[in-house]
């Protein structure tokens, strides 16, 4: 069909939003990030409503290429002018949108939207295989958590209430003695112990990964990335087995600041967070292609921040805690093709 660039949307359920998937050779006005966020555009509008088809949209029905027309950058849409619009389907549900073009930015006709359609039907399969299998790994891990809490409160935190209802009774009929300071110290290891049963409970309970494994959640935090900013991120899991759920959160919650910060300060296209194991450790790496970074006075990359604030920043340093609370590290600095790379290891047990 003599297509040369296209770019894939797809929708996310859970944030009711749509993010950049993939992209091939787009014109450098669809290479900017703010033009390619997932904010509303015929396409996504007619997907919501349900009555998409695929079909031939012009500069005048594309939102984004039209912004290029009114600001007088149509050169820098190298001249396109149509896009084919085709439904990524499994079975009855439309699950997202592939945006196809060719170098003469022609119309296709009838024949070339059917043969894409079917393509998109077999994308749409295969997009819908990968989901239902997040989903059921998330279903199965909220359904352990719940058990694990409901048990806990039902029997250990129950059973340490009434010992410590036991103890307190006893140290009223003790007198001062060895045997009363014995009755006490047993009573404060069990409100000691009943506490942390509580803490678990709550922690169980509210989980800032939303029930998700771990590489689950930072696939989800890319996608929502990528939607609001424009800016291409993506997740790869490099085989790490199951993780203490605080290590899972501390690790959570670094990746997200890291990502806030390639959006208030790097200027990037793309980002890549990457999870893996390796030396008893576990590390996240976050890589992006921005500015890099500024090396504080010392010259110690592992100290630097990105270009702007500084390494001092509460947001950094919150890293930092996070990582050292758990016997880990963080390091941040330049990457080796330009850009930043921050490096979170924490240690696990072999």
């Amino acid at each position: 069909m003599d297509l040369a660039s296209g770019w894939i949307w797809l929708f996310d359920e859970e944030t009711r939003r749509f993010y950049l998937a993939a992209s091939w050779q787009l014109p450098p006005y669809l290479q900017e990030p703010v033009q390619m966020t997932g904010s509303n555009c015929w396409c996504f509008e007619s997907f919501l409503d349900g009555d998409f088809v695929s079909q031939n949209v012009d500069v005048i029905e594309c939102s984004r290429l039209r912004k290029a027309e009114r600001a007088g950058e149509a050169a820098l849409t190298a001249g396109m002018k149509y896009h084919a619009s085709v439904g990524l389907r499994s079975g009855s549900r439309l699950l997202g949108i592939m945006n196809l073009s060719g170098p003469h930015w022609r119309a296709l006709d009838e024949n070339d939207l059917g043969v894409l359609s079917t393509l998109g039907a077999h994308v749409g399969m295969a997009v819908d295989r990968a989901q239902l299998g997040e989903r059921a790994a998330r279903l199965v891990r909220t359904e352990e958590r719940t058990r694990l809490a409901r048990d806990i409160h039902d029997t250990l935190a129950q059973d340490l209430t009434a010992i410590a209802l036991q103890l307190e009774g006893a140290l009223r009929h003790l007198p001062s003695g060895d045997a009363r300071v014995r009755v006490e110290k047993a009573l404060a290891v069990t409100r000691d112990a009943l506490e942390d049963a509580r803490e678990s409970v709550l922690t169980l309970r509210s989980d800032p990964l939303g029930g998700k494994p771990l590489a689950s959640a930072l696939a989800a935090l890319a996608r929502a990335f990528t939607s609001e900013t424009g800016i291409i991120a993506t997740f790869a899991d490099r085989g790490v087995s199951a993780l203490p759920h605080p290590a899972e959160v501390a690790l959570y919650r670094i990746g997200s600041e890291a990502l806030a910060n390639v959006r208030r300060h790097a200027a990037a296209r793309r980002v890549e967070l990457s999870l893996a194991q390796a030396e008893g450790a576990v590390v996240l790496a976050i890589e992006d292609d921005g500015i890099g970074i500024a090396p504080e006075a010392s010259g110690d990359p592992a100290s630097a921040a990105y270009a702007g604030p500084a390494a001092g920043r509460y947001g950094v340093i919150g890293m930092r805690e996070r990582a050292a609370a758990l016997g880990g590290t963080l390091a941040i600095g330049p990457r080796a093709a330009g850009g930043s790379r921050v490096e979170a290891r924490i240690p696990i047990e072999s």
